[in-house]
């Protein structure tokens, strides 16, 4: 089992209300003690924002102070050295990470933003589809493999687990996706495979995803860790989910709804959680293998909550946790504040 993995541990998903970063990266050490994980703040900078972090160091690329994205498409080059740069605005919740983490021994979590949905964004900008996939995935391999160098020097006795996000994987099912599906995977696979290919201390891998999409793609670009919300829908899927766990893959379980208001109700959320474990328990998978390789976040990222209602989500995932990690029944659930770290 890769160190960074953790039974029943808690994390986030990437995104953070706060806009003061110190603040940020100690609500994830509080909050993700077992799994902390690098939280991104574009209220605090629009430099953060997924695309406009993804795109730094590009050439022929430009953001607004809004997030508008201007390209030269001439200067696009897919070949052309993609600069990292982690002094740039677009990285201050990951520095302020580092410092608070510093001399940590456990395992973090960070996330950056996938090829597929990079590269749509560049073609939805007006760049061709062929040279925006490829600018696309030579930008995500450089900024993903840069930063795992510099958070492994920074932080020596951490473990990570890095988690490519694609929102727009789901875009993939439809007729005007502009890559076939086998190049789409392709496409994945090659952003993660490096990452999987540095020796004894490689990261674990990951995609997450906040939509419905082919989950059966996403699992064959080679991830050991699925990102999925807890939705009914999964259990559709419950042939695929029981070979990815019986290949020793992973699930991050998004078990707090973050795309409306708050279910603040512990009993309804674990209940609503064991009754998809369930579905997909009676379509064959392994109950045993659902429990013991199994994590739980915030469906989705919180940077369109407050940071009351962020604190609030993970006292309840903290909750959920306790109870997922002991097996216990909804009726046994008590009040816990999961602030600071177990004993």
């Amino acid at each position: 089992m890769h160190p960074a993995l953790q039974t029943a541990a808690a994390t986030g998903v990437g995104s953070l209300p706060h806009r003061d970063a110190d603040e940020a990266a100690e609500f994830s050490l509080r909050f993700a003690p077992e799994l902390p994980f690098a939280p991104t703040l574009p209220r605090r900078s629009p430099a953060e924002g997924m695309i406009a972090q993804a795109l730094v160091g590009l050439n022929g690329v430009s953001v607004g102070p809004n997030g508008a994205i201007t390209l030269d498409v001439a200067r696009l080059d897919p070949e052309a050295p993609v600069a990292t740069d982690l002094g740039h605005d677009a990285f201050g919740g990951l520095r302020a990470f580092l410092r608070a983490a510093s001399g940590r021994h456990g395992p973090i979590k960070w996330q950056f933003t996938g090829p597929i949905t990079l590269g749509l964004t560049l073609a939805n900008a007006g760049a061709p589809p062929e040279l925006a996939f490829a600018v696309a995935g030579h930008a995500v391999r450089s900024h993903v493999g840069a930063l795992r160098a510099a958070i492994a020097a920074e932080l020596p006795g951490c473990p990570q687990l890095v988690v490519l996000d694609e929102p727009m994987a789901e875009e993939m099912s439809s007729r005007w996706f502009p890559l076939a599906t086998d190049e789409a995977i392709d496409l994945l696979s090659g952003a993660l495979a490096p990452l999987e290919a540095v020796g004894p201390d490689a990261p674990a891998t990951g995609v997450h995803c906040c939509a419905a999409p082919d989950w059966s793609s996403l699992i064959a670009a080679g991830p050991m860790v699925l990102s999925v919300p807890t939705r009914p829908l999964v259990v559709s899927i419950a042939g695929h989910i029981s070979r990815f766990l019986r290949a020793g893959g992973w699930v991050i379980w998004g078990a707090i709804p973050t795309d409306g208001p708050l279910i603040d109700a512990p009993r309804m959320l674990f209940s609503h959680l064991t009754t998809v474990h369930e579905g997909l328990v009676q379509r064959g998978v392994d109950r045993e293998q659902l429990l013991s390789q199994a994590m739980y976040s915030p469906a989705c990222g919180l940077a369109l909550h407050s940071d009351v209602v962020a604190e609030r989500v993970f006292a309840l995932l903290g909750e959920l946790v306790s109870i997922a990690g002991s097996r216990r029944s909804p009726a046994d659930i008590r009040p816990r504040n999961r602030t600071t770290p177990p004993a």
